[in-house]
């Protein structure tokens, strides 16, 4: 074959991204590089889930007071300020090693807003969570709590009633949309038409029972199952489109999607577990049923109220 002529400077080089060959304009999304399975990224972002998530609320009631006194914040909410630096950082991680160019538009707000909804939980989860020691139950609503019904004058309940809802909704939705969209926005990434590449490590397959485990908690504790149903509703349709191309999952994405399944499992079993709890169906009328665990655990498992007389 000739040689491609000389190129006049500024105009497109051959081999590059818009060079007109013989079969037309090559795009760069067209291309597909390898991605190995980041078990550094997902170890540590699983690790940091488990211990400055869900062991936030476990610090702050193992811990004694003595060393956090309620006017004061506790071991959880130390664990709270940790977890918004971190997470944020790794997510960072996590779409910078994406093989795929992902909008870092999109990325950038998405990880602002998620800080932004994580420091609004940390206040107000911070506050609900010290109310514990002071005979307050998770599986009762605001007004129904003892504690609070009997305040004097009765627009104090309003306040708590308006810090419930800066911790359960604003907070959470401004918290946990962010994140499952980077996930998503990362999962978009993570396709290979290399059939070879579309399995996963012995690494990836033992971190998806504590990340599945983790998820269901995010997703029954958060209150979200509508996020992530429709997350996964999302990744679904993405795989069966990208299959009509020839596409399949890398290790990372099926890490990811796999997860997500085994999470959906979770999450049925705990509703058929607890499906006849008429307590728990009180707090939670609706039509989708999925009582938090910590709702379940004041309930059921200890009387946090009586830690009051140790006080």
């Amino acid at each position: 074959r000739r040689p491609f002529p000389a190129a006049a400077p500024g105009s497109p080089q051959p081999g590059g991204p818009l060079y007109p060959g013989r079969h037309g304009a090559v795009k760069n999304e067209d291309t597909f590089k390898t991605s190995p399975f980041h078990f550094d990224l997902w170890f540590y972002f699983t690790l940091q889930n488990w211990v400055l998530d869900f062991g936030r609320p476990i610090a702050m009631i193992i811990l004694p007071l003595e060393w956090f006194p309620l006017n004061k914040p506790s071991a959880g909410d130390y664990f709270h300020m940790a977890y918004n630096v971190i997470t944020p950082f790794l997510l960072l991680k996590l779409i910078e090693r994406s093989p795929k160019t992902l909008p870092r538009s999109m990325v950038y707000v998405s990880i602002i807003m998620f800080v932004m909804g994580a420091s609004i939980h940390l206040v107000g989860d911070s506050v609900n969570h010290r109310l514990i020691f002071s005979g307050y139950q998770h599986h009762l609503s605001v007004r129904e709590n003892p504690i609070i019904k009997n305040l004097k004058p009765e627009t104090l309940i309003d306040s708590f009633e308006l810090l419930y809802y800066y911790d359960e909704y604003l907070g959470h939705s401004m918290w946990y949309i962010p994140f499952f969209l980077i996930l998503f926005i990362y999962f978009t990434g993570c396709f290979t038409p290399v059939e070879e590449e579309s399995r996963m490590p012995v690494p990836a397959l033992l971190l998806m029972g504590p990340s599945s485990l983790y998820y269901w908690y995010l997703v029954t504790e958060g209150q979200i199952f509508i996020l992530y149903i429709f997350t996964f509703f999302a990744m679904m349709a993405l795989v069966m489109h990208q299959k009509r191309k020839g596409l399949v999952l890398d290790s990372n994405g099926l890490f990811l999607f796999y997860s997500f399944i085994i999470t959906l499992v979770l999450i049925a079993v705990w509703v058929v577990w607890l499906w006849d709890d008429k307590i728990l169906r009180k707090k939670y009328p609706g039509v989708i049923y999925i009582p938090e665990p910590w709702a379940f655990y004041t309930l059921h498992m200890n009387n946090l109220h009586a830690a009051k007389e140790s006080l």
